[in-house]
């Protein structure tokens, strides 16, 4: 017998009919039948479900014996679900990167006015937010274009690079870019990670403007500049996922 989280084929619909104890809460177990299936298969729904799918001449006790043999692989997939929850929806109590740190965000309510805190900084809830982590990404992303840019001017000047203008954008997918023209774009979630890798992500557009490229030349560069990158990298590595 085996246990994925992928997909199964369609099947009949299932039923709701035990309770499966996972450390300190009972989750809901469903049965679901399928002739085509050949063993019993656990997943976790995303409403906090464990689905065992029911095999051809297979039984709902044998079902329930088998999902009692997984409560470790369910005890890390709830957590693991939570995790990925908290990321998604913020709320009183998340934690999230702020300058490389992890910091919990707590709302206040006072004389009717909500605010959510974390580490320094103290941001007024409007009545018609769209959500919590909205509001605090909005505030960073403002503080990002706010301290950012004085920086890559500086940055360049001390290296002799010469920049036409640094923009700040809400980039999935990249911390950055380097234009033909010399401007500089810059992810506004560099306001999440530590001084010395915000510092070398920095350097790393400001070289392109050297060599357009990832070429030996271009990174004997960037190790000219910022010595210890191989750190801000393996950082980044390590944390970016939480970062998107």
């Amino acid at each position: 017998m085996d246990f994925l989280t992928g997909l199964f084929p369609p099947s009949k619909r299932g039923s709701k009919e035990s309770l499966l104890p996972i450390e300190d809460q009972l989750i809901p177990l469903e049965y679901v039948h399928n002739s085509r299936a050949r063993h019993y298969i656990l997943r976790l729904t995303a409403d906090g479900t464990a689905r065992v799918t029911v095999p051809w001449g297979g039984s709902k006790t044998q079902a329930l014996e088998f999902a009692r043999t997984k409560t470790d692989w369910l005890s890390r997939q709830l957590k693991r679900s939570e995790q990925r929850r908290q990321i998604r929806d913020w709320r009183n109590g998340s934690k999230f990167l702020y300058r490389g740190e992890w910091v919990k965000l707590d709302v206040k309510v006072q004389e009717g006015r909500q605010s959510v805190q974390f580490a320094d900084q103290s941001i007024a809830i409007p009545k018609s937010s769209d959500g919590l982590k909205a509001v605090v990404e909005n505030h960073l992303r403002r503080m990002a274009q706010k301290e950012i840019p004085p920086l890559v001017f500086a940055a360049a000047g001390e290296h002799n690079v010469e920049i036409s203008q640094v923009q700040i954008r809400n980039q999935r997918s990249r911390w950055g870019s380097c234009s033909s023209k010399g401007t500089i774009s810059l992810n506004w979630r560099l306001i999440q990670t530590p001084e010395s890798v915000r510092d070398y992500l920095i350097i790393h557009e400001l070289m392109h403007t050297r060599e357009m490229n990832h070429s030996p030349r271009y990174w004997a560069h960037v190790k000219a500049a910022c010595p210890e990158f191989e750190k801000a990298e393996q950082w980044l590595n390590k944390h970016s996922d939480l970062l998107r």
